[in-house]
Parts: structure tokens; sequence; C-alpha cells
């Protein structure tokens, strides 16, 4: 009995000094913590097999092992399962959030980080609280919530107060300078970073020395002290190799890079960041990745390297868009998570009462509008810069023949690609609450289909797969069809076979299968010779945010939502899609739809189409570079537009000129769209009938009904040429009958 007491003493020092070592020694830290997992199991001791799994987890995760670490958390969260111990659990969950949002899933992170804390509030754990809320507060830096970045830093600096930690207190003062710096509060980022530098120093934390000195080098970077600059960054990264911290290296490289840019240093700074890359793929760190793309790709445009430039501006939306399509939808999700922690730290003798707290509708409402106003601040600044990008390379595609235009085609597909994963997450909320009908216009469907391949031939053609075309004869003319949704439909089923197809094909099959009267049964199907789906995932695969874990790898990203958008939207069709699929051999999907025939529809001739010309429209548009490209749109087609740089200046115009139509932005200075079009309609004036349509990058805009009464439609942002022609000469055709 002795003898077993001396050794589970043993075990516990080893752990003690491996968690000690840490900071100057992880090589030792896995050595001392797997020399107590072996002595622990020969004991047979669940408790300390789990803690020396929760601290092996910890290493791992610090040195990028991130498999090995998640394995190691797994393994314990099963122990303290049994051994029914939510202390146990509670570190296992702080392990796999960190091990989440250092490789980019940070609604995961974010979850896991808030059930561990409310353990650790519980049982007045200052120490794993000052952790939880510093790398909250990082997480926070991630979505772009500098708010709640600081609010999170500053409750970790209470909780590592509390206790008296001068480690701890360090680990935060870094970060907190970083945003400090974002808004040029030098003095104050420079106060916070030397006293991290100086406790740093005092404790021996060799590792986190390096993270505050790679601090340090940010601020002389930004005050225009590059020598003193570089000199950090490499001795931080100098100490990252040595101590074996992956993602502080990659993050060091990335800034040395930046630094290089900036001082003119062109060919080491290419040389740096290519090394960021490198570091970023190793260990899956798609963040630095798309930075360090982004920062080549203004090295390719300084050097006047225009294909380089294009390469570089692909990859960064490329893989940009990647991290959007498995975090937009779930980060707004995790907001909601948010306001629940919120609800609880204001009141934590209340934490027993949490289920019926949040079952009260004030919660409930209040976590809809956070919602609501962050799909609306996201959409808003993706879509905005997105749309300068697509609707400029459609403009200078026309211009272009040859290798250049495929090369600005392709840069445009990528933006409209970006662009569709956040129509998906619109389209989703607006089929969740049943706000979306069915729109029918006369189309010709065969062009639809011609064009719905064309956009994915490139995709294919990368992967090195036929994409094909099957349209059966006796389709002719024109249909009545919703074309946005059928095509919605049929690029998600195309780009999910394409996404899964690495040999073979991807074939587009519609036939007609029979007469109704005036309509025509057409049936649609989509079939690859893809990985295929096991028959256990069969009754999941429409269902939201899910793929087969046996095709979900690194290169098979996306949002989950693109079948469940499939099945709601041939629902509202009246219709309904099956599949049939073999592991191996390849995918299926098929619906019918019942479209009434029109052949008396003719498309616009080109020479025509001058029914706008001479009219005059009034553009309230803040952003100087869309104004420009939307006055270039309209001018082609004869169009006078005057420009009004914000709501004000909208209604001021407005009270001046009659105008045929008048497009207003939603989010400007001073007033915003909403208001400035309420003011226009409410006030006598000479535009107070005038056709006013929004024209928005925030995709939530049409939904709030309090508003949009008085606007006759909305257009989105980026521009769709296309359809913004169009309706203006059908609104314009009602106006002269």
């Amino acid at each position: 009995m002795d003898n077993n007491i001396l050794i589970i003493n043993e075990v516990k020092k080893l752990l003690k000094d491996s968690y000690a070592c840490r900071i100057y020694d992880l090589k030792q830290s896995i050595r001392l913590s797997s020399k107590a997992l072996a002595i622990s199991k020969i004991l047979n001791d669940q408790f300390l097999i789990g803690k020396s799994l929760n601290q092996l987890s910890l290493f791992y995760m610090i040195s990028g092992s991130y498999k090995q670490a998640m394995s190691m958390a797994k393994k314990s969260i099963l122990v303290f399962k049994l051994l029914e111990d939510e202390n146990g659990l509670a570190d296992a969950s702080y392990n796999i959030a960190s091990i989440h949002y250092k490789t980019d899933n940070y609604h995961l992170g974010l979850i896991n980080l808030m059930d561990c804390l409310t353990v650790y509030q519980k049982n007045n754990d200052y120490f794993n609280q000052a952790r939880v809320h510093k790398s909250l507060g990082t997480i926070y830096e991630y979505f772009g919530d500098e708010g709640n970045a600081i609010s999170s830093y500053k409750k970790a600096i209470v909780a590592s107060n509390k206790i008296n930690n001068k480690s701890l207190l360090s680990n935060v003062y870094n970060p907190l300078s970083g945003i400090y710096l974002k808004q040029s509060k030098v003095d104050k980022a420079f106060k916070l970073i030397d006293k991290s530098i100086e406790l740093k120093n005092q404790n021996g934390d060799i590792r986190g020395l390096a993270f505050a000195i790679y601090g340090r080098a940010k601020i002389y970077t930004f005050t225009g002290d590059y020598e003193l600059a570089e000199k950090d960054f490499k001795t931080s990264i100098e100490i990252h190799i040595k101590s074996g911290e992956k993602l502080g290296l990659g993050m060091a490289y990335q800034k040395l890079g930046l630094l290089y840019l900036k001082w003119g240093k062109l060919k080491e700074a290419k040389e740096t960041l290519l090394e960021a890359i490198r570091i970023g793929e190793t260990y899956n760190t798609m963040i630095i990745k798309f930075k360090s793309n982004f920062l080549l790709y203004q090295i390719a445009k300084q050097e006047n390297k225009r294909l380089d430039a294009l390469y570089y501006l692909e990859l960064y939306l490329s893989q940009k868009e990647k991290v959007i399509n498995t975090q937009t939808l779930q980060i707004i999700k995790s907001y909601d998570l948010i306001t629940k922690m919120k609800s609880l730290e204001k009141d934590e003798q209340l934490r027993k009462e949490k289920a019926v707290i949040l079952e009260k509708k004030d919660i409930a409402e209040q976590s809809a509008r956070i919602k609501q106003d962050f799909l609306s601040t996201m959409s808003h600044e993706i879509r905005t810069p997105l749309n300068a990008i697509t609707t400029i390379s459609t403009i200078l595609s026309e211009k272009y023949i040859g290798d250049d235009k495929n090369l600005i085609d392709s840069l445009n597909a990528a933006s409209v690609n970006l662009l569709l994963i956040i129509n998906d997450i619109l389209d989703f909320t607006k089929l969740d609450h049943g706000k979306v009908v069915i729109d029918l216009r006369p189309k010709d469907l065969k062009t639809i289909l011609k064009r719905t391949i064309t956009t994915y031939e490139l995709d294919a053609k990368q992967k090195n797969i036929k994409l094909n075309l099957e349209v059966d004869d006796q389709i002719k003319g024109w249909y009545e069809l919703d074309e946005t949704k059928l095509s919605q439909v049929l690029n998600n089923l195309i780009s999910n076979g394409i996404k899964f197809t690495d040999k073979g094909s991807v074939t587009l099959k519609v036939s007609k299968i029979k007469e109704l009267g005036e309509k025509d049964s057409i049936s649609f199907e989509v079939s690859d010779t893809g990985a295929g789906i096991s028959e256990d995932f069969y009754d999941k695969i429409f269902e939201t945010f899910s793929q087969p874990k046996s095709i979900t790898t690194k290169k098979h990203v996306g949002t989950g939502l693109g079948l469940a958008i499939v099945k709601k939207i041939i629902a509202i069709y009246g219709s309904k899609i099956t599949f049939k699929s073999k592991v191996g051999i390849g995918t299926k999907f098929q619906f019918t739809l019942q479209l009434k025939r029109d052949a008396l529809v003719h498309e616009l001739p080109a020479q025509e189409q001058d029914h706008l010309k001479g009219k005059r429209i009034l553009l309230s548009e803040d952003n100087q570079i869309n104004a420009m490209v939307a006055m270039k749109v309209l001018s082609n087609w004869g169009i006078n537009t005057d420009h009004a740089i914000n709501g004000i200046e909208a209604v001021e115009k407005a009270k001046l000129v009659a105008y045929d139509f008048i497009l207003m932005d939603i989010h400007m200075p001073e007033l915003n769209g909403f208001d400035a079009t309420k003011q226009i309609r409410e006030d006598k004036n000479i535009n107070q009938f005038t056709p006013i349509f929004a024209l928005t990058a925030d995709i939530t805009a049409e939904s709030r009904e309090e508003n949009s009464s008085h606007f006759n439609g909305f257009l989105s942002k980026p521009i769709e040429i296309k359809k913004l022609y169009q309706t203006l000469t059908d609104f314009n055709s009602k106006l002269v009958v």
C-alpha cells in the first residue's frame, strides 16, 4: 500500500515537472508526461491516466501535433466521463478548443471554451478562467470583434490578479497590446508589451517570450523602426524553432514578410512569405496561408508581374473562401452562445436556472437581434469589395481576348464562388423561415443549362475530369421558371459532383418525360463517378451541416448547406429529390419539375438595348470605388447619373432634381439608406413617388419588413449587370404604359 502511494506521488511529480518545463522544453514535457501515463496505466489509476492524457494533449497541441493532441484529449474525455469528473472534462474541452481555433475552426473553439468556462466559474478556478478568457479574446479578434476581445482580455487580467499569477498576466498583455496597436494607440501598446517581456524574462517563460518579442516587432513595424522590427522577428523565430512552437513560427514569418514588403526588400519578403505558407500548409493554418498569399499578390503587383499577381490573388480568394465556407454560418450560430454566456456571467448565482432563463422571450429576441446584426455586417463588409471585383472584371472581360480574357474570367469566377457561399447562407435563412417563393418568368431552359455547365468547366478541367451536358431533343423553346433558384439547385449538385470526383466524369442529363396539357414534366439528373455515399449516411444527406466522414477531408470543405438548400427549393416547386449511390462508384441525384411552356418570349437583341438612354438616375453610394463602377455601367446604357455620397446628400438632391430612378445604398454614414428613403417618401418633394431601388451588399436588408415597404425593389451587390438593366427596363416599360 505504501509503495503504491510512493508511485502515485512520483506520477504527480512527473506531471508537475512536465507542466513547469513546457515554457522552455516541450520535448522534455512530452517525455515526462508519457512516462507518467505509462506508470498510471500499470497502476490502473484512471484519474492519473486522465490527467496524463490531458497534459500530453496540451503539449502536442503547443508543438503543432494537432492530430495526436486531439486523440489524447478524446481519450481523456472517455476516462473522466466514467469518473464523472467535470474538472477533468473541462480541461479536455479547453485543449480541444485550442486545437480547433489554432486550425481555423473558430466556432468549434468558441463552443468548447464556453463549456469549460461554466465549470471553471462554478468552482472559482481563476487560473483556468484566465486562460479561457484569453483564448476567447483571441477568437473574437479572428472574428474582427475588438470590443468583445478587449472585454475578454480584461476579464483574464482580473482573474490573473486574483491569484497573483504574473505568467498569466504577461500572456494577456501581449494580444491586448496588439489591439491597441490596431487602434493606433502606440504608447499604450508599447507599455503593455514591455510589461509582457519583463514578466516573461522574470519567470523564465522562453516560449512566451518569443510571442512577446513578436508583439514588440509588430509595433516597431508600425512606427517604421524596421531594423529593430527585423531583429525582434528573427529572435522570435529562433526561439519558436528551438521550443517547437509551430503556430507562433508561422505568424512570425508572415509578419516578417509584411515588414520586408513595407521596407521595399521584395526578394526577402517573397522568401519569408513562402516559408510562412509552407508552415501553414504543414500545420493546417489557413489564415497564415491566405494572408501570405495576399502579400505575395501585392509584391507581384509592385514588380509588374501581372500573371503572378493574378495567381496569388486567386489563391488568396480561394483560401479565404474556404475559411468563410466553413466558418460563416457556424460563427453566426456561435454568437447565440455568446449571448447565453454573457447572461450567465451577469449573475453566476443563477447558473442552475440557465435552462429556464434561456427560454425567456427577451433572451431569445436578443439572440435573434445579434444574429441578424452580425449577418448584416458580415454580408455587407464582404459583398462591398466583391462588388468592385466582380463588376470591374465583367467590364474588362468584354475588352480582352485570348489568355488575358481567360485570366480575368478566372478571377471573376473565383469572386463569384465566394459570393455564392454568402448567398447560400442568406437563402438557407430565408428558406428556414418560409420567406422564399418561386418567381416564375419565361426563360430559355437550354441556355440556362449551357450557362451552368460553362460556369464549372474550369473546375472540372483543373481536376482532369469530364463535365457533360445531355439535353433531350424534345426540350425546345421557353418555360416559365425561376432561373435563380433552378440554377442554385443545379450549381450545388454539379459543384458537389466535381468536389467529390477525382477521376471520371460529372454529367447533367435533362429529359422530357411527358406532356401534361400546357406543361412538360422534365427530369433533371446529376451523376458522378466519385467517392459515393455510404448507406449509413443516407438518412442524413439532406440535413444541415452534414457531410459523410468518409469524404470529409481538407480538400472537401463546405458549409454543409448545399443539399439542405436543394431539398427546400425543390420542395417549393412541389417536387422532391432522390438519389442513388455506391461507395467508390459514384452518386446520382434526380428530381422532376412540371414547367409551363411559353413559346412567345424572345431575347432582347443587343442592338435594341437603348431603352434607358437619356434617363436620369440618382446614385446614393458612400464607397467611391463602387460608385465609380456603377456610374460606368449606367453610362454604357446612356444614363445620366448624379452621385450622392451619403443619405443626407441624397435627400437634398432629391429636393432639387426630378429623377427617373434612385439607386440607394443601405449602409452609409450620416444617414443610412432606409432613413433617407423614408424621408424622400414622406416629405413632399418632386421625387416622392420616384421608383427607388435598394442597391446593397447587406443580404438581410430585404427581410426588414418595417423598412422595406418604401422601396420598389432590392438589388444586391455585387451588381448583376443584366439583372440591373432588366429591372430598370421592366419598370420603365410599366411607367410608359
